[in-house]
């Protein structure tokens, strides 16, 4: 998907709504579990209540990995579930890769090619050779993390080297990587205080932004300083609006969930 046509979603469900399937069978209604595929009947209702709200998903793959080949195979069934459906629906396969070279590239055949994604979630830590790659995909976008919204993110992200911020450096030096208009960022919307900078060096690039909702993250203040003249903003809630709910009534809830945002998002766009 081009980031036009993502662009003419937003516009016309008046959403930048980004929805988290992060599955965990702990927390799903008890009675999918004696489903032959529980993981894939509760994306697959999820999806079914709540597309028409947002314009993208986004499974984190380790709530898949880590249920070995059944776990992948659920996440097959879904990317696959989603492109026949829901074929204007943005795809974002979170799973924050990062190698050099021809590691990077199978990464990104991976989900690029074999699962079909429309784009995938890298971290920058191993410089250029590790981020070409993925960007080397027509109609693919790179999401790269730039200011996540954990607590170790001040670790590194915000150490000032050379009398610039590390996230700052990293955003900048990536603009000169071949194709990088290719590129989306990951910006924690706990952060919001940030994205004023953040825009003074991405002005136009799409910012996927976790953290609103269950994470503490406002919506108004990350519209305040994030979006852009094309918009430029995928607000992603997960636990907010999947777990809505634990009973028979889950899609309800998340559809009840997803619409809050949706409307807040309208209100926005159209002001």
């Amino acid at each position: 998907m081009t980031t036009q046509e993502l662009i003419a979603q937003i516009k016309k469900k008046k959403s930048f709504l980004c929805i988290g399937l992060d599955v965990d069978l702990n927390k799903i209604p008890s009675h999918l579990l004696t489903e032959e595929d529980p993981i894939f009947e509760f994306n697959k209702a999820i999806i079914d209540a709540t597309h028409h709200l947002c314009v993208a998903y986004k499974p984190n793959t380790a709530f898949y990995e880590a249920y070995g080949i059944k776990g992948w195979q659920s996440l097959e069934k879904t990317i696959n579930y989603l492109n026949t459906n829901y074929p204007e629906i943005y795809t974002i396969a979170d799973a924050k890769r990062g190698d050099i070279g021809n590691t990077s590239t199978m990464y990104a055949k991976a989900f690029f090619e074999d699962l079909a994604f429309d784009s995938v979630t890298v971290a920058p830590y191993m410089g250029k050779d590790s981020v070409e790659p993925f960007l080397a995909f027509k109609n693919k976008h790179t999401i790269m993390l730039a200011l996540t919204s954990n607590e170790g993110a001040f670790d590194f992200q915000t150490k000032i080297i050379d009398g610039k911020e590390v996230y700052k450096q990293v955003l900048e030096t990536s603009k000169s990587w071949k194709n990088s208009e290719n590129l989306m960022y990951v910006v924690g919307a706990t952060k919001a205080e940030y994205f004023k900078e953040i825009r003074k060096i991405v002005p136009t690039s799409f910012l996927l932004v976790p953290g609103v909702g269950a994470q503490g993250g406002s919506l108004q203040d990350v519209c305040k300083y994030g979006l852009s003249e094309n918009i430029g903003l995928l607000i992603n809630s997960s636990r907010g609006i999947i777990y809505a709910s634990n009973e028979t009534n889950f899609a309800e809830a998340a559809t009840t969930n997803a619409k809050e945002l949706q409307q807040q998002m309208e209100v926005i766009l159209n002001n």
